[in-house]
Parts: structure tokens; sequence; C-alpha cells
């Protein structure tokens, strides 16, 4: 009864707060075409359709009304866009006006206070962190220098799956927890050294990183109306401000022994100089200049790499095997491109990649039809602006719907189908047509990595599996219900190691 009070007094002072801005407002300036909205809850009510995710809804909303569209979310003026040419006005002509973020409580309490390079307002802090992940984790020099760390990894990832399958029967299989296992170990081993996920139950430090993980990944993609009524935070409505520090309290603790465990091992002369990583590299600058290179710097760079870079790549590979099931043909080719380019004698690797310009296809295809964020990381507009024609007030937060962008017939033939062969010619990705990774100075620095991980495992499932659909029932497309475009239902399928396969 008391949160009902206060959510009706929150939202008489926001009423209020409306009334005035609205009377304020200068008619000359046209804003985008938006729906019929609530008094003081704005359009948020056509975003709780809780049968079908947000990036349909945005995307039937711009069907009716147009590629950029004007939402009101509480107190929050929010800009969808699902055209490349507005994306083009957006990160074009004003890529400086929309480099920075909004505001948030995962924000404050799940990313040291702005700290994370996701959501560090633009400006010399924010530049300097990009500066750090793109020379020093994802160049083309130091994702050469640990490549060694990451065919570890996908050979102990097809070694279990061997072991699970056996030898000479048909095995259902779930690729969902064993691809988020591998990312997540890829990702440690270049930041600290170490995996996290192991087949040791009694590893407690792995069974606590995994806990705590899983955990921040679902807080951090809940709806939280303290951000668009703040005047909530005061009794924290929910009570999700609070299980966020909790959390990030524990993966505070978690994060700073990583980076001890690291200063220590520098402190006793162990540190491998041929194969640094990601931690050491910043304690080496961390002497160099203190100041900036706090150990809660770091904290944040590691957080943003863990939850950015684990999903995206697991899902990415589920997606594409799914499709591949549903496209025998397609899959038939892509092996046939692998025994040609790799043979039968040693298990691909990075290397080959390269050369495997159909599979290279496959997985940009995959993406095309179910890009791992369908909504692109929220920018936010740090003056007004025009975009299409329409006047963006400044502080509107700006969201880019890829998946509508990546299905709208009149940029691509077919555009629901499967079509590999479609990016035979090199105008597939003319403009803004297609955006996986995001574009802008804010564009994703991990795209790099991405693109290796994703091809090494994808071409080693094809490689030394055979695969069929279970009872040969088509494989269920539908999306689930989260920001990141994950399946309804975990990917599964009958596998059988070749048996000449070598892992």
């Amino acid at each position: 009864m008391e949160e009902f009070i206060w959510l009706c007094t929150s939202l008489a002072f926001f009423l209020i707060v409306f009334a005035c801005k609205f009377i304020t407002q200068n008619p000359k300036k046209i804003l985008p075409p938006s729906p019929p909205s609530i008094p003081i809850i704005g359009h948020l009510h056509l975003l709780r359709n809780k049968k079908e995710p947000l990036h349909r809804t945005f995307h039937n909303l711009a069907q009716k009304y147009g590629p950029v569209l004007f939402l009101r979310l509480g107190y929050r003026n929010l800009l969808v866009v699902s055209s490349p040419s507005a994306v083009e006005e957006c990160f074009i002509k004003n890529d400086v006006v929309f480099a920075n973020r909004p505001r948030s409580l995962a924000g404050k309490h799940l990313n040291y206070n702005y700290k994370s390079l996701i959501w560090a307002p633009y400006g010399d802090y924010w530049r300097t962190l990009r500066r750090l992940t793109t020379l020093e984790l994802f160049s083309t020099k130091q994702l050469s220098m640990l490549v060694e760390f990451r065919k570890e990894e996908v050979h102990v990832f097809l070694k279990e799956l061997v072991r699970d399958c056996g030898t000479d029967s048909w095995t259902k299989v779930e690729l969902r927890h064993r691809l988020k296992k591998l990312s997540f170990n890829v990702l440690m081993q270049m930041i600290g050294g170490k995996r996290y996920y192991s087949e040791d139950e009694a590893d407690q430090e792995a069974r606590r990183f995994r806990e705590l993980m899983k955990e921040l990944l679902q807080i951090h993609g809940l709806s939280n109306l303290n951000d668009f009524f703040p005047v909530l935070q005061l009794v924290d409505f929910q009570g999700v401000e609070k299980r966020m520090m909790e959390l990030m309290k524990k993966m505070d603790g978690f994060f700073q022994s990583l980076i001890d465990q690291q200063r220590r091992t520098r402190s006793d002369g162990d540190c491998i100089e041929t194969k640094p990583t990601l931690i050491d590299i910043m304690l080496s600058l961390q002497q160099q200049d203190p100041e900036f290179y706090t150990d809660e710097t770091m904290k944040g760079v590691i957080t943003t790499i863990l939850r950015a870079g684990t999903e995206s790549a697991s899902t990415a590979v589920e997606w594409t095997m799914a499709l591949l099931l549903n496209h025998p043909n397609e899959m038939d080719k892509a092996r046939a491109e692998i025994e040609a380019n790799v043979g039968q004698e040693r298990l691909l690797d990075e290397a080959d990649l390269p050369r495997l310009e159909y599979m290279q296809k496959i997985y940009t295809e995959s993406m095309r039809l179910f890009p791992p964020a369908p909504l692109l990381v929220p920018h936010e507009s740090s003056e007004e602006c025009t975009i299409s024609g329409f006047h963006v007030p400044r502080g509107t937060q700006l969201l880019v719907n890829a998946w509508s962008i990546h299905r709208d017939p009149d940029l691509w033939e077919s555009s629901t189908k499967f079509m590999p062969e479609r990016f035979d010619s090199g105008k597939s990705h003319e403009g803004f047509k297609m955006i996986p990774f995001g574009v802008g100075r804010r564009a994703c620095s991990g795209a790099p990595l991405g693109k290796r991980l994703m091809g090494m495992v994808l071409g080693a499932l094809i490689q030394c599996f055979e695969w069929e659909r279970i009872d040969g029932e088509v494989i269920d497309m539908a999306e689930g219900l989260f920001q990141s475009m994950s399946k309804a239902e975990p990917f599964k399928a009958l596998c059988k190691p070749r048996p000449y396969a070598i892992i």
C-alpha cells in the first residue's frame, strides 16, 4: 500500500513537470512521428508486451509511424531509428552529439559509477579506455599473441562434446551452456590467464564466478521504472537498486581478487612477458599513471568485456547452428569447403578462416537475421539536433533497431530467408544496412575477436561432427524475450563425432 501511495505521488509530480515542459516548448520545432500517449507515463504501456521481444515492438510501431519514431517514457524522451539513412545521419553528421550514454541505475551501480567502457561519458576518460582495449586487447597483434588461449579452450570444448556423445551412436546435445562456458573461459584466459568454468564441482571459485555472472546478466536486463521516474529512487521502488548494490559488492570483491592475484604474480617475478594478460597490461600502465589506472578503472574494463563478449559470441554460434540444421545444403557446402581447404588430418585454426569464404558468408548472414544485439547499446544526445528533418531535443535517448534494418525488404532481397550467397557482392555491406557490431565512434571494439572465435568454433563443429535434427523436426527459431538475441528454446540436436575427426 505504501509503494502504491508513493507511486501516485510521484506520478502527480511528473504530471506538473510535463505540463511545464510542454507549455514552454517551441511550437515551430517539429518532433518525429509519435503514437498517442498517456499522461505522465507516455508510451511505456506500449513497451510492456510480454508476448514479443522489444525490437519487434519497435519494428511494428515503425511500420505504422515511420522509421524515425519519437516516444516518451516517463520523464525521458526516446528516439528509435530503423533506416540506414537515419543511422547515417545520427552517426556521421551527429556522431559527437550522440556519443554519450544515458544515465541509469545500471550504469551507476553495475558499472562503477559510469567508469566502464560501455557506460562512460564521452570524453578523455572514455577515449583512453577505448584506446586501451583497441590496442592492448583487440588489436591484430594482441589477438595473434593470445591465439593459443583460444585454441586451448576450443580443444577443451570439443573434447568434452566428444566425451558426452560417445563414438558410435547419435546423442542428443544442447549447445547453449557449452558455448557460454567456452566464451567465458576464452575471455578470462585473456583477462586473467585462468579459466573459471571447470568440470571440477569442488572448484568453489569457479562456481562462485558462474553464479555471480548469471545474476549480473539477469539484473542488468531488468526494465527498471526508477530510470523513467527518478523520484521512485527515494523509496527504491521494486527493490532493484538494493539488489544491484548487493550484487556489485560481490562482483567487486571477485574482480579485486583477480587483480590482487596478478599483482602478487608480478611481484614474484612470474609474469609471462610473451603472453601478457589484460590485467598484467593494466598493472604496467598503473605504474606509469596511477591516478588514471586505478583498481576501480581496471575493474570497470573487466566487467565490460565479460558482459559484452560472453553473450554475443555464444548466441551467434547457437543461431548459426540452428540455421544450418534447417538448411542442410548450406551445411554440406560449408563442410566441403573445410575439407577442400583444411583437410581431414588436422583441426582447422584461425589461420584457415580467411580461406573459408563461404563459411564467413554463413555467419554474416546469420548475424543479419539474428544480430546478437538487435537494439544497439543506447546513446543520448548532448545537444539538440535534426534527424530526417525532425527536431530531436537535448537529452533524448537513441536506440537503433538493427534487427529491423537487417530485415527491411526494401534493402534485402527475400529479406527473411537464409541466403549466404547474397554476400557474394560487396554491395551487401554498402551504407548502414548491416550493423551487427554497432556503428560510429562507440561501435563494438571487440568485433575482431568475436569474428575469430565464432569462425573457429563454428568451423570445428562442422568439421568434427555430424548433425541431425531430432525426429527430423524443423528447429524452432523463435526469439526469447531478452535484451540480447537469444533463442526462446536452447539449441538441441543429434550429434555424432565423425570417424576421422582430429581433436
